[in-house]
């Protein structure tokens, strides 16, 4: 080869080379999101709307949502496509599974990404509140998205109806229990209306929780290594529980999650205590005058916060995971917070959110929706420990067993507790 083609040659392969480099730079960075709701739902349209808002802003990053179905499932996905090697930068998972995923050492803390006073700023940006299911051991591992409190919905015509001031919602346990009396209605031997219905399927611990709150009593060390399940205080919030439907408030078994909001559009119980993800669904569908407060006290006011965090999993490359932060950042910026809590009801995760034309002009029109944020005020963490499943899944057993009548609340709770201390055994130190 003579020296003029060998030089061609290598020219040609610089140019190829450069070409390729050029090519692999402008593959745009893919990041793969979990996110826990239905497909097809209508809150899809609303991710992706933001998603698409995303990726106009950042024509470097492709991100792909799949909508898993509900926290479970898309905790069970995300971990499942880990595990295959299928890479998944982020997912908005339960704020309570920060423990689990921690020690299966699956997620990042955020302060990896978070170097300039910018980004350390937006870290600190959140309301307090939501951040106790954030952070552990002095870093964040979880970000706010679609955080929620329990709040009380009631129906003001049915207040009226029975001689109650509907500007003035029970504000302690007394007040609830004398007001559901006077507004459960009967036809004959069957109640047309309850007077409070307090789910008890899906997230009991979660409603047990806001009652032993409320009677000066966290469910768990801020660890996750140690539950109070049976103290005097917390048996006192069971057997309050318990005691609505003895009395004929509510009524007799378990009370499912998925149909409440419906009962409570279909004037079915004057009260219900439910996510405040559900503001906006009810505000649509009731033909009533709906009223929403915070949640009554006892010794003290309160509601455990609740709903989803973003987390970021060690998965992918560098690229893919800054990218990935990036999207966390964009969605939980004032404006998108904003929207999210218009669209849906779930609360803006900072005090900035509040002060968008967005939500403003929202509050102004429908009040209710300030309710979660200023219980924040109040509220405390969501339980939240090591083995989160198993844990949660004895203290449910334990309240379903009460609230249906199979056992009382003192060896329920007692049982609970003991073997909630045998699974955290290991974790205290």
């Amino acid at each position: 080869m003579s020296l003029q083609t060998r030089c061609l040659a290598l020219a040609l392969g610089a140019m190829s080379a450069v070409a390729s480099f050029s090519a692999a730079a402008a593959e745009p960075a893919h990041v793969t999101m979990y996110y826990p709701i239905s497909v097809g739902g209508p809150l899809t349209q609303v991710v992706d709307k933001l998603v698409g808002e995303f990726q106009q802003a950042n024509p470097d990053v492709k991100v792909e949502a799949i909508y898993a179905g509900n926290y479970d499932d898309a905790r069970t996905k995300a971990l499942a496509a880990l595990k295959a090697g299928t890479p998944v930068q982020t997912s908005v998972l339960f704020s309570i599974d920060l423990h689990e995923l921690k020690d299966q050492g699956v997620i990042r803390p955020f302060d990896d990404f978070a170097k300039t006073p910018e980004d350390r700023a937006w870290l600190n940006s959140f309301y307090p509140a939501l951040m106790e299911n954030g952070r552990v051991e002095g870093k964040t591992w979880g970000i706010p998205f679609q955080r929620s409190t329990i709040v009380m919905y009631y129906n003001k015509d049915a207040f009226r109806q029975a001689g109650l001031d509907p500007e003035k919602p029970p504000r302690t346990w007394d007040e609830l229990r004398a007001d559901a009396a006077k507004l459960v209605q009967k036809d004959g031997a069957t109640t047309s209306r309850w007077g409070v219905m307090i789910p008890s399927t899906g997230y009991a611990y979660w409603m047990f929780g806001a009652l032993t709150k409320q009677n000066g009593q966290p469910l768990m060390n801020p660890a996750g290594s140690k539950t109070f399940f049976n103290t005097p205080k917390s048996v006192e919030a069971l057997n309050y529980w318990a005691s609505l439907a003895k009395d004929g408030l509510s009524p007799q078994g378990l009370i499912e999650w998925g149909t409440l909001r419906q009962n409570f559009v279909e004037g079915k119980t004057a009260i219900m205590w439910h996510s405040t993800g559900n503001l906006t669904a009810v505000m649509k569908e009731a033909k009533f005058d709906v009223g929403v407060a915070a949640l009554p006290a006892h010794t003290e006011p309160g509601s455990p916060t609740g709903g989803g965090n973003f987390y970021l999993f060690k998965s992918g490359s560098e690229a893919e995971q800054q990218a990935a932060y990036r999207l966390v950042k964009f969605l939980t910026a004032p404006e998108r917070s904003a929207e999210w809590s218009v669209a849906t009801g779930y609360v803006g995760v900072s005090a900035a959110s509040y002060d968008t034309p967005a939500l403003k002009t929202y509050a102004a029109k429908v009040p209710q929706a300030l309710v979660a944020r200023d219980q924040l005020k109040v509220a405390t963490a969501e339980l939240a420990t090591h083995q989160a499943g198993r844990v949660r899944k004895l203290l449910d057993d334990a309240l379903q067993s009460v609230i249906t009548g199979q056992q009382a609340a003192k060896p329920a709770l007692d049982a609970a507790q003991a073997q909630a201390d045998r699974l955290l055994k290991p974790y205290q130190r």
